[in-house]
């Protein structure tokens, strides 16, 4: 449940609108449901200022699907990550959006956009984990600016985005390859800067290891990094940083 769904719930206690009994229907599931295969942490957004998220990677299209309707007869939003077109199609709910570069489903989210996120990439490969970053922090709320294609084998191509450097809150930077791109856009901003590791690249990349241990071996403080793919865990982190006042 989210916050301000709550918050209405309990204005339209205080003015009559709706019965104590009726209010104790709809909160009878917080903090969390059992579904026998899944306990949704309903309560998780008030918690957390994140809502559970379903990861759709090792669970049946039922299973997914079932979740999924539970949170949304609760919330009318929900995300679903690492997910495909057919379980989009076995959804069967109104509103949700199948967003293909990244495999992210979504429905509702915030309205509302505050702050800029501003989301780069080293390589046209990496966009997927970019778009999953991206999709994410816009479901939370926040503004999000993207640039992709910007990598250190064509720097010039990213200073002709100074701009949008200066003007982003946090910066989430996704590269495979060798990784050095956040390096060099650290040594660029004094803005936080998440580092996302690609499993993009040849043999010697590891599946993404190679990147990773570049980020963090990095010269420049102060920069995080992500685990391998990870554009959700940076999505909901920079969010958060984000909306800091």
């Amino acid at each position: 449940m989210q916050g301000d769904t709550l918050e209405k719930l309990l204005k339209a206690v205080g003015n009559g609108s709706i019965s104590v009994p009726a209010a104790m229907q709809q909160l009878k599931d917080l903090p969390y449901e059992d579904i026998c295969f899944a306990k949704i942490d309903h309560h998780r957004h008030l918690r957390q200022g994140v809502p559970e998220v379903i990861f759709a990677a090792g669970k049946t299209g039922q299973q997914v699907t079932a979740i999924a309707q539970a949170m949304f007869r609760k919330s009318k939003n929900f995300l679903i990550t690492k997910a495909t077109d057919k379980i989009h199609k076995a959804l069967k709910i109104k509103g949700a959006v199948f967003h293909p570069a990244s495999g992210v489903i979504s429905v509702g989210g915030a309205k509302k956009k505050t702050g800029n996120v501003l989301i780069l990439t080293a390589g046209t490969s990496d966009i997927p984990v970019a778009e999953e970053a991206a999709v994410t922090a816009e479901f939370l709320g926040s503004r999000v600016i993207t640039v992709y294609d910007v990598g250190v084998a064509g720097l010039h191509r990213l200073m002709d985005s100074s701009a949008a450097l200066k003007e982003a809150r946090v910066i989430i930077v996704v590269a495979g390859m060798e990784g050095a791109l956040p390096s060099v856009v650290g040594g660029m901003t004094d803005k936080p800067i998440l580092a996302v590791p690609a499993s993009t690249g040849y043999g010697t990349s590891f599946g993404g290891l190679t990147a990773l241990f570049a980020m963090l071996n990095s010269c420049v403080p102060g920069i995080a990094v992500m685990n391998i793919d990870n554009g959700f865990g940076a999505g909901c982190l920079a969010h958060k940083i984000n909306v800091l006042r």
